[in-house]
């Protein structure tokens, strides 16, 4: 049994320092507003008709 506890304990500090570090990057990372363009092929948007 104290086996099954260590482990336990383990795998709580391991998802407590996921978390924890998931928590940061959402208080301390501000991220940076850009312009995203995104280029589409003319074949896409008018497709050549079917004979």
């Amino acid at each position: 049994m104290p086996t099954l506890f260590r482990f336990l304990f383990v795998l709580a500090v391991i998802a407590g320092i996921v978390y924890g570090s998931m928590v940061a990057l959402v208080v301390l990372v501000e991220p940076r507003e850009r312009d995203v363009t995104v280029r589409i092929p003319s074949e896409r948007l008018n497709p050549a008709p079917q004979r």
